[in-house]
């Protein structure tokens, strides 16, 4: 064996040393990466899901942890969200401790987001968007109303003038389930047109005021930090 072979060995017995330490070893008890549509949501690409806070375990739903220490909650921990004493405050703090890491500050953040995908991804019938972004029987509904529209040729045009408001007015624990209900105040232009162009509702020169209150639901024992529609309904 020359030395050029020997130095040429060294050199690659080093290279594979290095790539070690820097990638490391896989166990087997690593996560699962992010799905494509929460890593782009990560990026601030056109993101699929509501970013929310990551899921913490809760010892009371799981025997092997011991029982779950008696925490009383800071007074100001809802401030701005929830009045002292209020339906949603008990709520909320539901909630919060089944997931010490939620953030209704946060959540609402991603709420709003998620309101203005979903209104114009069903203006375009972008159901790959939908189905990322509601629960199975929300989506059959916004879908039903899609491959109507499509039947009649008809096409949605929607622009949002502004989200003036998204408040919190509901939360409840269901078994494992989080939901908390959101009412946005927007202002948007819709239009539908015939496949002449006609219109055959809304005006594209009128600024129409909406109010929406949807229920968004997670499973606070999931992995999954995603929350999705699960209601909608029109209020005051």
């Amino acid at each position: 064996m020359d030395i050029y072979t020997i130095i040429f060995l060294a050199l690659a017995v080093f290279i594979f040393l290095r790539l070690r330490n820097v990638l490391g070893q896989r166990t087997g008890d690593e996560r699962p990466p992010y799905d494509r549509a929460a890593r782009d949501m990560l990026r601030g690409s056109e993101g699929k899901v509501v970013p929310m806070p990551s899921p913490s375990i809760d010892p009371t739903l799981d025997p092997t942890l011991g029982p779950a220490a008696d925490v009383t909650p800071p007074s100001d921990r809802w401030k701005n969200i929830a009045e002292p004493g209020s339906v949603l405050e008990h709520g909320l703090n539901a909630v919060a401790a089944h997931d010490s890491s939620f953030d209704a500050n946060h959540f609402l953040a991603g709420a709003r987001g998620a309101y203005e995908m979903i209104v114009l991804a069903f203006a375009n019938g972008d159901r790959r968007s939908l189905k990322d972004l509601l629960s199975s029987e929300v989506y059959e509904s916004f879908e039903a109303a899609i491959r109507e529209r499509e039947k009649q040729d008809h096409k949605t045009e929607t622009r949002f003038v502004s989200i003036d408001k998204a408040e919190l007015i509901g939360a409840e624990l269901r078994d494992r389930s989080a939901q908390l209900t959101v009412r946005f105040v927007s202002q948007m232009i819709t239009v539908t047109r015939d496949k002449t162009g006609a219109i055959v509702d809304g005006n594209p020169e009128k600024v129409a005021d909406i109010t929406d209150v949807w229920t968004f639901a997670r499973d606070v024992g999931s992995r999954d930090p995603n929350w999705k529609l699960v209601g909608t309904g029109s209020g005051q």
